[in-house]
């Protein structure tokens, strides 16, 4: 079954609600009457709790031009409308805490741009490497050092602290806690993952579900739970150094994984989804990598602009 007109407006609508709160001139009034467009209608609703599956690449893309892609997306790609307005539409995102996870992410003291990294020195000498895209507060008082990872990805080296206070990185499915470290922790809709540098540290879902990692191991946690746990390979961290390194990874995962530093959307043809990369592409001109990956593998990398871009068998 179409989408109905009234359907096919909500998404529109999402859309510019959503170029508007993601960009640099988002004021507070701007939060109040999104809240009262999100709140009037169901319709309205369920386009927002779907929004972000398709508009988390448009990070970075000037305003106009991501309302546009969305709005075209809507028109000529029936599977993009479906995923936002229809697809698991039997299904309830709890939209308060969505929404209030959307105004943290807003206004978080420590944000990236699509591309950007940045390094931060904290208040008792511990060094922050925030990934693209990525939002931090930090929370230090006297009983605890507390970083808060919104969105994205951070690589953190602890510091020794006088006062002996717990180091915690809180994401929204569990909490990651220093044991005098150096590590990482990543948070997305799905889920968290971390993966230890140096040292250990424990994720702790709750209060009855905790693991320790040591140097060399990483694993996920989120709704399904803590584990199992992997071991760390070249992959892990490189993109502090300015690279993605694939070792016999899909082409599908490596894409998504390259989409995150390059605004607007970057898509992969089913059919070469599943062929296995090995290499290292450069997230720092991710143009470049996406001439590599044409060069070396069957592949061809076809733009309609620069913010639309699709990866698929040459022929």
């Amino acid at each position: 079954m179409s989408p109905s007109p009234a359907q096919r407006q909500a998404v529109r609508d999402a859309a510019r609600w959503y170029a508007q709160l993601s960009s640099d001139q988002a004021r507070a009034d701007d939060l109040a009457q999104w809240q009262s467009w999100h709140d009037s209608n169901p319709l309205h609703q369920q386009a927002w709790q779907r929004m972000q599956a398709i508009s988390r690449p448009l990070a970075g893309m000037p305003r106009e031009l991501a309302a546009s892609t969305l709005l075209h997306a809507g028109r000529t790609r029936r599977q993009v409308l479906y995923s936002v307005a229809i697809l698991l539409g039997g299904g309830t995102v709890a939209s308060l805490g969505w929404r209030s996870d959307m105004r943290r992410e807003l206004t978080a003291a420590h944000r990236t741009a699509v591309g950007e990294r940045r390094a931060l020195t904290l208040a008792d000498g511990s060094q922050v490497l925030l990934d693209t895209d990525s939002a931090l507060d930090v929370q230090f008082d006297a009983q605890q050092r507390l970083l808060l990872l919104r969105r994205g990805q951070v690589l953190v080296t602890t510091a020794a602290d006088v006062s002996a206070r717990p180091f915690l990185v809180d994401t929204r499915f569990g909490r990651v806690r220093a044991l005098g470290t150096r590590f990482i922790v990543s948070v997305d809709e799905r889920g968290s993952e971390t993966a230890v540098l140096e040292k250990s540290v424990q994720v702790s879902l709750g209060a009855a579900q905790h693991l320790r990692l040591d140097a060399g191991q990483r694993a996920a946690f989120g709704p399904a739970g803590i584990g199992p746990l992997r071991a760390n390979d070249a992959s892990v961290g490189a993109w502090r150094d300015g690279s993605l390194i694939a070792i016999e990874q899909p082409l599908g995962e490596l894409l998504a994984q390259l989409s995150r530093y390059r605004p607007g959307l970057l898509f992969c043809d089913p059919a070469v989804a599943a062929m296995k990369i090995s290499g290292a592409f450069p997230i720092t001109d991710t143009d470049l990598a996406l001439a590599a990956l044409q060069s070396a593998f069957a592949l061809k990398v076809q733009r309609r602009s620069r913010y639309w871009v699709t990866v698929m068998a040459r022929h």
